[in-house]
């Protein structure tokens, strides 16, 4: 009879879960095509912190014009969760699965999400981007953006910063000063 206390209690020892299962981290959700806001309302519902960065488009068609809010990076929404707490974000119809490597979940880094949370609650005009990875890169040193890095490109004679989230492989741009960049080397 002792021996099976003994296992228990080594059993018991087993199944805790490293700390790091236990911190809210920020996570990217992929979601089923075109179901990002849905997906967003069920989390609201069930009380999961989540950010759908969402951007303005102007749709015309022979009648009229439309601005859409559509999301900047499409097919993914952003969670802040303890991982021990996943099961309850899956089960969320739309979601198909937290973004990781090798199968396990990675987190994002919380500066670039709280950076493009005060972005985006400032106004700042954004737009989605293809993927780049090469360019000149600096770092915005004032403004909303303050300490997020990034890559200068130009676009109608105008300077914009791209954004990349590397976990993703979505970027997306912003206009900026260039007194507001410095270079990173």
């Amino acid at each position: 009879m002792a021996s099976v206390a003994v296992n228990k209690a080594s059993l018991a020892g087993h199944l805790e879960l490293p700390q790091s299962f236990h911190e809210p981290l920020w996570y990217a959700a992929y979601t089923s095509a075109n179901h990002e806001k849905r997906v967003a309302e069920q989390f609201a519902v069930r009380s999961v912190e989540h950010f759908l960065p969402l951007y303005a488009s102007l749709r015309r068609w022979k009648d009229r014009r439309v601005t859409l809010e559509l999301p900047l990076f499409p097919g993914y929404i952003f969670v802040r969760l303890a991982l021990c707490d996943r099961l309850r974000l899956l089960q969320v119809p739309g979601v198909a699965r937290l973004v990781g490597c090798n199968g396990a979940p990675t987190a994002l880094p919380t500066e670039e999400i709280e950076a493009l949370k005060r972005g985006l609650a400032c106004g700042v005009c954004v737009e989605p981007h293809p993927f780049l990875t090469v360019g000149r890169r600096v770092r915005v040193k004032a403004g909303p953006l303050v300490g997020v890095e990034g890559i200068v490109i130009r676009r109608k004679n105008r300077l914009r910063l791209l954004i990349s989230l590397d976990l993703i492989r979505r970027a997306a741009t912003v206009d900026i000063d260039a007194a507001d960049l410095e270079g990173i080397h």
